[in-house]
């Protein structure tokens, strides 16, 4: 019994020193995560400075933007920054309040919907090397690189769709790109046809150069200073076939440049694909959301 009684005391006063000693010390584990913990909240205060600093710099270009749009248009931009903003909010608290198997469960369905989404892209990757082969030469007659040179894809202004009339000042179908480029600098054909017309239109569009590809496939540039071939003229791709200018009815130099197939205007950006990767393709389709006002 005084041996029990001895043992107990003994298991106590062992259990009250290592309560005081983790209260007191930290073990080398507890040690490395205090201090690992110290290290984040250091890490994510100095990325909440830089966050808030680049909010800031974020802000202040958007206003100087919106002043240069005033200042050019006499209007405000159009605010489309809360399109969509409700429907993310409710999936994302909809995720919020999902249990640890329902989670999985939705991602495992997304992953596979993904499955099948690289599956059904790669089956249309096929149809497409296929249809590739069956034209031949065929694929030289279809617009598939940009008019103007734009290696750094900050020369267009004005995508196809709805865009702000700079005259008119309201939202207009716009038929097809904006590039706003000195006077004089070279355009090119996008593709191998006949030169259908050269002539000053009463339309607005100034001088405009009109280029039959064939296939149902027509290219217009419009708002030239000179063209560079007469109407009849057979040119290839990658000829100098005008020079951008200011005719018409246009805000500043620049060239308007439309795709048309079996006489229907399709947005020109998607006949880009000839010099343009992934990864270029998808920053300038970014930046065509971005820009909301034409030039014509």
């Amino acid at each position: 019994m005084r041996f029990v009684i001895h043992l107990l005391v003994w298991v106590g006063i062992a259990v009250i020193y290592y309560v005081v000693f983790s209260f007191f010390f930290d073990t080398p584990a507890e040690f490395r995560l205090r201090a690992s913990t110290y290290r984040l909240e250091r890490e994510y205060e100095r990325i909440n400075e830089q966050y808030d600093s680049l909010v800031l710099i974020l802000e202040n270009v958007a206003e100087r933007d919106r002043n240069v749009f005033r200042v050019l248009f006499e209007s405000d931009p159009y605010n489309f920054e809360g399109i969509g903003q409700d429907e993310t909010w409710l999936q994302y608290e909809r995720l919020t309040e999902m249990n640890n198997r329902e989670l999985a469960t939705e991602f495992f369905g997304r992953l596979g919907g993904f499955a099948s989404e690289v599956s059904r892209l790669s089956n249309v990757y096929s149809r497409v090397q296929q249809k590739a082969a069956e034209l031949g030469d065929g694929v030289n007659y279809i617009p598939s690189i940009q008019p103007v040179v734009n290696n750094e894809l900050t020369l267009l202004t004005a995508s196809f769709g709805l865009r702000i009339h700079p005259f008119y000042r309201s939202l207009r179908p716009h038929s097809g790109v904006d590039y706003t480029l000195p006077e004089g600098t070279p355009v090119f054909a996008t593709a191998d046809g006949v030169v259908r017309d050269v002539s000053r239109r009463d339309t607005g569009a100034g001088l405009v150069m009109v280029i039959n590809h064939g296939n149902g496939y027509e290219t217009t540039y419009s708002h030239l200073s000179r063209a560079s071939v007469n109407e009849g003229a057979r040119v290839r791709r990658g000829d100098i076939i005008a020079r951008t200018g200011n005719t018409g009815l246009s805000l500043a130099p620049h060239l308007h440049y439309e795709v048309r197939h079996d006489g229907i205007r399709v947005d020109p950006i998607h006949y880009f694909f000839m010099e343009l990767n992934p990864t270029d393709y998808q920053r300038l389709i970014r930046i065509a959301g971005s820009g909301m006002q034409s030039f014509d």
